[in-house]
């Protein structure tokens, strides 16, 4: 099949949290003079976010996963030095350990007030950060083609960025509960399945013409086509508060979309296969992240998360070539062996109450873990 190969540009997205480094409480009201100064050191690649404690920073386009990372480990040191300077401190984390939603306060922006008004508690208590990579795929046409594709793999990349175990104090027993806050949301969860990027804007335009959303940037599936650039977004992702595996999640993320482009160029494809197995899938991530293996359809059994990493890893070995980003995926068995994020958070909660640490000392302990984390090797 003729089709012409995509740029795979990149554009990477990071949320994170502002903590006051006396109380490792969140930040419930910076002065505007550290937003200021961020917007004066990065222009329009740092923003605001839904919440005043949370920040957001985006790359431009980037043409390799190299350049990408280094300019999020960039950005974040711009971030850190300046917060660092007013006493607080960024943690890139999905969720804060023991921050309460119902004492946040909200950005003053219209498209923030309308989303509270409209849609209440479910979007107050939208105290959760993300992770957003866009690829950059020019046809429409393949962009839906791969969406619909790409959707098996979600929960894959969900289960190696968890970081959010936490919320409000609690230890969840989930590994990513920030999807739970999510999906209290409409329009989100696993993307629709379309015949053509022309079906996709019939829907979207049903939705805006009965006065529900204003574009379809109001849409928020793991995965969407931007509606402000030829690109599809991967949103499923966790905050990685390491650095470094967030540019392998990167790396996985664009090698997967040129593996099924690849397949589609020698007419060939991924099986689609239905939502409600791909949500069996994604829900175990959410609870286990990569403890307890997922569903292998195609053998109808759950299967260990190192053995399908080994296969994720075989299929996309040529791509991560041509891409230019081998060191980044070969580095995706580190995060097993080290432990994601929520990982390694349970283990220092579990540490300092065993130490004899108080159920909060052991949440400041934590937070003192994700501060040091978050800035390692910027």
């Amino acid at each position: 099949m003729n089709i012409k190969e995509p740029a795979f540009t990149l554009g990477v997205e990071e949320e994170y949290l502002l903590v006051d480094l006396q109380t490792r409480d969140l930040v419930t009201d910076p002065p505007p003079s550290l937003m200021a100064e961020c917007v004066a050191a990065c222009g329009e690649q740092v923003s605001s976010e839904l919440m005043r404690s949370q920040i957001e920073i985006g790359t431009k386009v980037r043409a390799d996963v190299t350049s990408a990372a280094n300019e999020l480990k960039a950005l974040r040191k711009v971030i850190k030095d300046i917060a660092n300077k007013h006493g607080y401190a960024p943690i890139a984390v999905s969720t804060h350990p023991f921050a309460r939603w119902m004492t946040q306060k909200q950005t003053d922006k219209d498209r923030y007030i309308d989303l509270t008004r409209e849609m209440q508690a479910a979007a107050k208590r939208l105290l959760i950060c993300g992770m957003h990579v866009h690829v950059g795929i020019e046809d429409r046409e393949l962009r839906i083609d791969l969406m619909s594709q790409l959707s098996y793999f979600l929960p894959h990349l969900l289960s190696l960025s968890c970081s959010s175990p936490f919320w409000e104090g609690e230890n969840t027993g989930l590994k990513s509960y920030r999807l739970t806050v999510f999906d209290g949301l409409p329009r989100t969860g696993l993307p629709e399945e379309f015949t053509s990027f022309a079906e996709y804007e019939r829907h979207v335009a049903i939705l805006i013409g009965a006065g529900l959303m204003e574009d379809a940037s109001r849409i928020w599936w793991d995965l969407r086509p931007s509606a402000r650039f030829p690109t599809l977004e991967t949103r499923i992702m966790d905050v990685c508060t390491n650095a470094e595996h967030a540019a392998s999640m990167v790396a996985l993320t664009v090698c997967l979309l040129r593996m099924l482009y690849r397949l589609r160029r020698d007419n060939q494809r991924w099986r689609v296969y239905a939502k409600m197995l791909i949500n069996e899938n994604r829900w175990r991530a959410m609870r286990y992240s990569t403890d307890e293996g997922m569903i292998d359809f195609a053998k109808g059994e759950v299967v260990p998360f190192d053995q399908l990493l080994a296969e994720l890893m075989n299929f996309v070995a040529e791509d991560a070539k041509a891409l230019g980003c081998e060191a980044e995926l070969n580095r995706l068995p580190d995060i097993l062996s080290q432990g994601t994020s929520a990982h390694r958070q349970i283990d220092v909660y579990e540490r300092s109450l065993n130490s004899g640490h108080s159920q909060q000392d052991a949440l400041i302990d934590v937070v003192d873990w994700l501060i040091e984390e978050t800035a390692k090797g910027l």
